[in-house]
């Protein structure tokens, strides 16, 4: 079944002047504009597009790609506001509207938002809520401590950063486990680091114990190489060094030159550490 606001494999069932039309299912029939056909498209042809309603909110197909889809969380930029809402550059030339009853608070012109984007039911309109908690499972996460997980940052707090877990869940990245900048909506790689007794999680930006330290090794290694196999920071220099340089703790970074040293691929020196 294709769904409106998400990517479908949809079956090319004839091509005409205006493009190819596509097998939709109860949709119905979607115009693949000739813009995006792709050269020899034939009829049979499985292709992957992007469903949406066009200006005069008539079902379209796209190969383009919007910053988000339906069922995500995405930081927008407001392009403009009028009588109906606000609405938002999502990377598609139809801009996405969040009404001002989906707006926690007023929007303005070119500012960023984080917002939902959903399917309205009553209008089967794609628009998009800055009211975030309307939208995650307020169900008990079946997550295991450990597992890596996508993160949407949601929001700084006196704590640390909120975010937003697969889509689903909020969590949280205590200040303390923070060492590189953070932006609202960006997205990253986390990890599960507990699931507390109430139920609320706790997240981490690195793997704990050895994942931790062989996921900052290929990022050592990687900084080596490229000036020229030697850094001077060792096991001596400040955290505050280590931190603006790497974006991890120090005690992550000894414990990463350790591992590589036994593996022979560093070199200790009184200057710094070398690629052998």
């Amino acid at each position: 079944m294709a769904n409106i606001g998400q990517f479908n494999t949809l079956s090319v069932i004839a091509i005409t002047e205006n493009g190819a039309y596509l097998d939709a299912g109860p949709l119905g029939e979607i115009l693949l504009p000739n813009r995006y056909l792709p050269e020899n498209c034939q009829l049979d042809d499985k292709l992957n597009v992007f469903i949406y309603l066009d200006s005069a909110d008539r079902l379209i197909a796209t190969t383009e790609t919007p910053f988000a889809q339906a069922g995500e969380f995405a930081s927008l930029q407001v392009k403009q506001v009028n009588k109906i809402g606000a609405f938002l550059n999502w990377g598609l030339p139809k801009d996405l509207l969040v009404p001002f009853n989906q707006q926690h608070k007023k929007m303005e012109v070119g500012k960023h938002y984080l917002v939902y984007i959903f399917l309205d039911s009553k209008t089967e309109r794609l628009v998009a809520s800055s009211k975030l908690d309307k939208y995650l499972d307020i169900w008990p996460a079946e997550y295991q401590e450990g597992q890596q997980v996508e993160l949407t940052i949601a929001a700084q707090t006196d704590l640390g950063f909120k975010a937003i877990i697969n889509h689903q869940h909020w969590g949280l990245i205590f200040a303390s486990d923070v060492f590189k900048p953070l932006r609202l909506g960006q997205k990253l790689t986390g990890f599960i680091k507990q699931i507390r007794d109430d139920g609320r999680i706790n997240l981490s930006l690195s793997r704990a114990g050895k994942g931790k330290v062989i996921d900052f090794s290929d990022q050592l290694l990687s900084h080596l190489q490229k000036h020229n196999g030697f850094s001077p920071l060792h096991d001596k220099s400040s955290p505050e060094e280590i931190k603006r340089t790497f974006g991890v703790s120090k005690k992550t970074f000894k414990a990463t030159i350790g591992n590589l040293m036994k593996k022979g691929k560093l070199v200790i020196e009184s200057q710094g550490i070398r690629l052998p």
